[in-house]
């Protein structure tokens, strides 16, 4: 399964409950851009509209060669994410009762089909960033300490 795309923002922002994954509608030409690792995952979140589920706001760059075939293309437009309809009515449950968000954690591809993998999270404090990146911080120094004393 290559990782095509990675949402390390809502990583960081967002502490994922539980996980899931979804096949993505896409357009040919939208295909081959996303296999090519043109997908940026920054500041989309998922949505439940009528029973469906959208990915909002992540851009997919036109692809290329099909430009000319592709006029009114927009990168950020709405793509619908292909889920059970058991698994749409858990979601839309949790984000209703508990307050949830459901944000895409990242694309890949598994046996030619693009996936994504979306999380049920729930936002972290300020607090809870600044230790993430003070622990982090402290991690890299050790380790930079225990390269040079080897």
């Amino acid at each position: 399964m290559p990782n095509l795309a990675r949402n390390k923002k809502g990583l960081f922002n967002y502490e994922i409950l539980e996980k899931k994954e979804a096949g993505l509608v896409l357009t040919g030409a939208e295909v081959k851009s996303v296999k090519k690792g043109q997908i940026n995952l920054k500041g989309s979140y998922i949505t439940i509209k009528g029973g469906e589920v959208f990915l909002i706001g992540a851009h997919i760059s036109p692809y290329k060669p099909a430009y000319g075939k592709q006029k009114d293309y927009t990168p950020t437009q709405d793509r619908k994410l292909l889920l059970h309809k058991k698994e749409i009515d858990r979601l839309q449950g949790k984000m209703t009762s508990e307050g949830l968000t459901i944000i895409p954690i990242s694309v890949y591809t598994k046996s030619n089909l693009i996936k994504v993998e979306i999380g049920l999270a729930k936002g972290k404090k300020k607090y809870e960033k600044r230790e993430k990146i003070k622990n982090r911080d402290i991690d890299r120094r050790i380790r930079d300490h225990l390269k040079t004393h080897r």
